[in-house]
């Protein structure tokens, strides 16, 4: 196996590479406040942040879908039992 095709490139210049992409992402990561200490409190913290957003907004929805359905569905069944057109449907 040839390790210049395995790593993508020259090792020295992969290295460089992986390298900047590091400092980037590092500085990065500081601007958001995650240090390598606090690493894996802030995923945790963001994962429950984002599962009780996405149960907030399924509450959400189903609120206003019960509220919003207390007069589409009697006015969708009036008119289904009012139309004038009595052919039975396929």
């Amino acid at each position: 196996m040839d390790v210049r095709r395995f790593l993508g490139g020259h090792p020295v210049a992969v290295f460089i590479r992986l390298a900047m992409i590091s400092i980037i992402v590092g500085l990065l990561l500081s601007v958001f406040g995650i240090t390598p200490r606090n690493f894996f409190q802030t995923l945790d913290g963001l994962a429950r942040y984002v599962y009780d957003m996405g149960f907030g907004a399924l509450e959400w929805v189903i609120q206003y879908m019960a509220l919003g359905a207390m007069i589409v569905i009697p006015v969708w069944l009036i008119a289904r039992l009012l139309r004038k057109d009595r052919t039975p449907s396929d």
